[in-house]
C-alpha cells in the first residue's frame, strides 16, 4: 500500500503540438514562392478560352510534358536545351518517347494557338499518342467570370 501512495500517476497530455506543422508549411510556402516564377518559361501561344474547371493540384504529380502548336503549325516542346526553339516531328517523337519511357505517368498536354488549324492540333495529339502517351490533355485559358463561352 505504501508503494502506491508514493507514486503519482502521470496524466496523458491530450493536446497536439502544431508548431512543427506551421514550420513545415512556412518552408513549403517559401519554396513554392521561389520556384513559381522559374516555371513560367515557354513560347507565346494564344490559347482558346473555355469555362473548363482547372484540374485539382496533386502534390505527387510530375511536371507535365507540353507540346505547343503555334499559328504557323510549328511545334515546341517544354523540355530540351531550348524550349523556345521550334522542333521537327522526328525530334519531338524521339524526345517525347524517351521521357515517357523513363516516366510513363508524366502528364501530357497540347497547347495550341487559337489560329492554328485543327488538323495541325490533331496531328500534334496523334504524334503524342504515337510516342507513347496514353492520355493527352488540352490547355485552355480561363474565361473572365462575366463572359459566356463562344460556340461557333
Amino acid at each position: 500500500m505504501s508503494e502506491t501512495i508514493g507514486r503519482r500517476k502521470r496524466r496523458l497530455m491530450g493536446e497536439i503540438n502544431v508548431v512543427p506543422y506551421i514550420d513545415v508549411m512556412l518552408v513549403l510556402l517559401i519554396i513554392f514562392m521561389i520556384t513559381a516564377p522559374l516555371l513560367t518559361q515557354g513560347i507565346k501561344v494564344d490559347l482558346p478560352d473555355a469555362n473548363a474547371e482547372p484540374l485539382p493540384p496533386d502534390p505527387d504529380q510530375l511536371t507535365p510534358l507540353i507540346l505547343n502548336v503555334d499559328a504557323e503549325g510549328r511545334l515546341y516542346l517544354n523540355v530540351g536545351s531550348d524550349p523556345e526553339a521550334p522542333i521537327d516531328v522526328e525530334t519531338a517523337r524521339e524526345r517525347i518517347g524517351a521521357i515517357l519511357r523513363r516516366e510513363p505517368r508524366t502528364p501530357v498536354l497540347v497547347g495550341a494557338d487559337r489560329s492554328a488549324l485543327f488538323d495541325q492540333v490533331v496531328g500534334a495529339m496523334v504524334l503524342l499518342q504515337q510516342s507513347g502517351a496514353a492520355k493527352v490533355g488540352v490547355l485552355t485559358d480561363p474565361l473572365p467570370p462575366d463572359q459566356a463561352p463562344v460556340i461557333r
